[in-house]
């Protein structure tokens, strides 16, 4: 597990499944990628296959939206797929454009700041962008 800090000082921990812990102290919500997880805990599980993208891109969209929010309010929130680089890596990408971070950067942000083989997939790279473009239209 690594806790990412984004520069608006929202932070996140993000996590791949062999790291699951139901009894986690201090967690107020999950967010995760895969059915695998099969929280019992306050979360939310999005349709996404692995090295693919999600099956419903705009609910996820909203709710990576809604996710980041619940974390830059002070929750603790914890992302999490299967490896914790792929669809976790493009969600964190997500969150850094809304903390701020360049849409064409946010890719490489991540892979600085948290793992250099996050966003597996040129796919998943270009989701991104869609991400970025999707969410501009929406505070338009």
């Amino acid at each position: 597990m690594a806790a990412v800090r984004f520069p608006d000082r929202t932070t996140v921990d993000a996590i791949g499944i062999r790291e699951r812990r139901p009894d986690k102290p201090g967690r107020d919500y999950g967010f995760y990628l895969d059915a695998r997880w099969r929280p019992t805990w306050n979360a939310d599980v999005i349709d996404w296959e692995d090295f693919g993208l999600p099956a419903d891109a705009e609910a996820t969209a909203e709710a990576i939206c809604k996710t980041f929010g619940r974390a830059k309010h002070g929750e603790r929130v914890e992302v999490g797929c299967i490896g914790g680089l792929g669809r976790t890596g493009t969600v964190l990408a997500c969150m850094a454009i809304l903390a701020g971070i360049a849409p064409g950067q946010a890719v490489q942000w991540v892979r600085d700041h948290y793992d250099p083989a996050a966003v597996e997939t040129p796919e998943q790279e270009d989701w991104v962008l869609w991400f970025a473009e999707h969410v501009s239209k929406q505070v338009r």
